[in-house]
């Protein structure tokens, strides 16, 4: 079932390593296959150079395991909200990226600082609340995709232009068309992350970037009259 699909996650997953945004078994990355509403993700506590595209969980959106024989990722259920909540996504990448999860333990949300961010990111990398004791003691993982749902629809933001979370004192959720596109946006986060990281430390003082420069390099790459890369021939 999906076996395309499940080497597709494998591959999705091994580029975490790949890309070093994760160490031991911190991340996860998921894709949903919208047609069947099943989804694709890695198993719970498997080392990543241990993995088979077999290895890969199938489960459905009320997280019932569908076909495989290991425990989905701890995280499923949080990747099941978004998915719910999100039609537009169809990955999920989790992580515990140095930079940008020090960012989310600091409970900032990372502010536009330059043209880097902007070619990925439609304003600030946001950064959900802290759960509370009694969503932390419930379905943690649940709530932990509904804090970040909430923190999305009260800030007006789309999880494709702004493809990417931080969770107070947790890590770094990113979102993508598929589970490839979620990795990349992950990447991103973890390198932007970084920059801002140096550029406080190099400017206590600085300032946001301008918005008109935000926009300007957003909608080269992503607005209806895109100029930047290759057309794609038909």
């Amino acid at each position: 079932m999906l076996e395309e699909l499940k080497k597709k996650v494998l591959k999705a997953n091994l580029d975490l390593v790949k890309h070093k945004l994760v160490l031991f078994t911190w991340g996860n990355v998921s894709e949903i296959d919208r047609e069947s509403g099943l989804i694709v993700i890695k198993p719970s506590g498997v080392e990543y150079d241990e993995m088979k595209a077999e290895d890969m969980v199938v489960v459905d959106l009320n997280g019932k395991v569908v076909e495989g024989d290991l425990r989905p990722s701890s995280d499923t259920p949080t990747h099941i909200e978004f998915y719910k909540a999100f039609p537009d996504v169809g990955g999920v990448t989790h992580t515990h990226s140095t930079f940008a999860t020090a960012w989310a333990q600091a409970g900032r949300s990372i502010p536009f600082y330059g043209t880097t961010h902007a070619d990925y990111f439609y304003g600030d990398i946001p950064c959900a609340r802290s759960l509370t004791k009694e969503e932390i003691e419930g379905e943690y993982e649940k709530n932990t995709g509904l804090a970040i749902i909430e923190k999305f629809r009260q800030d007006g933001l789309k999880p494709l232009e702004v493809p990417g979370v931080l969770i107070k004192s947790h890590g770094v959720f990113a979102f993508g068309k598929d589970a490839d596109n979620s990795v990349y946006n992950a990447t991103v986060i973890e390198e932007v992350a970084k920059m801002a990281t140096i550029t406080e430390a190099v400017n206590p003082n600085v300032t946001r970037a301008d918005q008109f420069m935000m926009d300007k390099h957003y909608m080269r790459k992503h607005g209806k009259n895109a100029y930047y890369g290759q057309t794609k021939k038909k």
